[in-house]
């Protein structure tokens, strides 16, 4: 295991953290409380896009591991683009199919994070983890089962 000055978040990176739930907590509310059918529309491709953009960004960090020789190389760089291949499909359906399958992304993308911070030494990430992916993931799932 290696190990990093970074094996755990910095009151910085928990704050940047809680304050990157603020769309998904404003996606899922506007879904639920709005009424013109417009506004609901683009709420829920709000929430959609930006669920899509934080599973490429939970991506990412696997490809930026794997450019410091982090191992396992191989497979943080094939599951690196996995979660960005999936949320484009999830973009490409209906808005409250696709707020499922993000829902369903972010939970795999913590589950694979559980197993693979371990052996770059972080982790001490996944109790902020678990918190912004529960969040996330609940905002999701609101929006889906609202969404129109």
């Amino acid at each position: 295991m290696m190990t990093s000055r970074f094996s755990s978040p910095s009151t910085a990176a928990r704050a940047l953290g809680l304050a990157g739930l603020l769309p998904f907590v404003a996606g899922a509310v506007a879904l639920a409380v709005l009424e013109a059918p417009g506004l609901r529309a683009w709420a829920g491709t709000a929430l959609a896009a930006y669920g899509a953009l934080i599973a490429t960004f939970l991506g990412g960090i696997h490809w930026g591991l794997a450019m410091r020789g982090v191992p396992p190389v191989s497979a943080r760089l094939g599951w690196g683009v996995s979660p960005s291949l999936l949320a484009w499909v999830a973009l490409l359906l209906p808005v409250g199919a696709g707020l499922w399958l993000l829902a369903a992304l972010l939970l795999a993308c913590y589950a694979v994070d559980r197993t693979l911070y371990a052996s770059a030494g972080l982790s001490g990430w996944l109790g902020l983890r678990l918190q912004l992916t529960g969040v996330a993931t609940l905002c999701c799932l609101v929006g889906a089962s609202v969404a129109p």
